[in-house]
């Protein structure tokens, strides 16, 4: 089969390697799309749990053609989510239920072989079937369900102001998620006016457009919307001059979420005499476990909606251009294909 691969040394290529077959308890799915995410790239130079040789792709969608020995957890034909996690159950932190800090974590498109194939084999346990929905639609489960896990993480209370610094993928699902999760307002900060319109459109209550150059040059902006800061701050761009700029928008007694996947050895300077005096809660939200399910079915019933989010399709052999669209401000969601 065909099938992207990384290697050492940040190289990549599509090659041609062996069509996996499921063993008991898999199953064999044959790819329809997976959706590309910055974290491919930081999986790419080495980052985040990369381990080589890597088929990268967590965010897939694909089709039931094939059940290990003896499986009857999966059906063939159907049309399929695949949580990427891989869990032992038997390590310290899964035996203290936390789970997602599994000391033998695995991930399918992260250290583990992913979607950016033509087929890949899955823990049948770990499909969830997605009926009649839209592919288009379903390829954002995976993400969906990393921004569930966020909201769990923030904990809002009711009629909560919300700020999201970014306007991603993420940042767009994140400021849907919210208004079912006690947010009353959602502000969302990005430097791209085309991005900024697809949040209005999806329900963003304000927005305001960043420099990137000079964050702190939308403060005025900010301090109009919400002038003794917000009730939480999320920071969904991995960049440390905005996790500061978000700690400073942040009311006394708030919460700011670092969401984004910032460089392992990145620093950002934060007071700490400011988290003292103004008794500021700072969390982190790490990727998901469990989480797949009610991401699903917020796709299911359009409390997230999807619409404006693809801007390129692309095929497994056009890879270099899908890697190329995370730095173009202007693409939101690259979808690739597997054939």
């Amino acid at each position: 089969m065909k099938a992207i691969v990384f290697r050492e040394g940040s190289q990549w290529a599509v090659e041609s390697i062996e069509k996996p077959v499921p063993g008991p308890g898999e199953a064999l799915l044959r790819v329809i799309q997976t959706g590309v995410c910055g974290t491919d790239e930081h999986l790419l130079h080495g980052g985040f749990i990369a381990k080589f040789p890597l088929i990268p792709g967590h965010e897939m969608v694909g089709e039931v053609v094939e059940l290990g020995p003896g499986e009857a957890n999966a059906v063939v034909g159907d049309n399929v989510v695949v949580d990427n996690t891989v869990l032992c159950g038997k390590c310290h932190a899964c035996r203290e239920g936390n789970d997602l800090f599994c000391e033998n974590f695995g991930s399918l498109g992260c250290n583990m072989p992913g979607g950016f194939a033509e087929y890949v084999v899955v823990d049948s346990s770990k499909v969830y079937p997605i009926g009649d929905l839209d592919p288009d639609v379903a390829v954002f489960a995976e993400p969906t369900a990393c921004a569930v896990h966020g909201v769990d993480i923030l904990n809002l209370k009711p009629a909560s102001d919300v700020l999201i610094f970014g306007a991603g993928p993420t940042g767009l699902i994140l400021s849907q998620l919210l208004k079912t999760a006690g947010a009353a307002r959602v502000t969302v900060a990005a430097p791209t006016a085309s991005k900024l319109e697809v949040a209005t459109a999806l329900g963003a209550d304000h927005t305001v457009q960043v420099d990137r150059s000079n964050p702190e040059a939308a403060s005025a902006a900010l301090r109009d919307i919400a002038p003794r800061g917000f009730d939480a701050v999320i920071e969904a761009t991995g960049s440390t001059a905005v996790l500061e700029l978000a700690v400073s928008h942040t009311k006394t007694g708030g919460t700011v979420l670092v969401y984004g996947l910032a460089g392992e050895n990145d620093t950002a300077a934060i007071k700490p005499y400011e988290v003292f005096s103004r008794e500021l809660t700072i969390k982190g939200s790490y990727a998901q476990v469990h989480c797949l399910g009610r991401a699903l079915f917020a796709l299911q019933t359009g409390r997230v909606r999807t619409e404006g989010l693809i801007t390129s399709k692309l095929n497994l052999d056009t890879f270099d251009q899908a890697l190329a669209n995370l730095h173009d401000s202007e693409q939101i969601k690259t979808i690739v294909s597997s054939r």
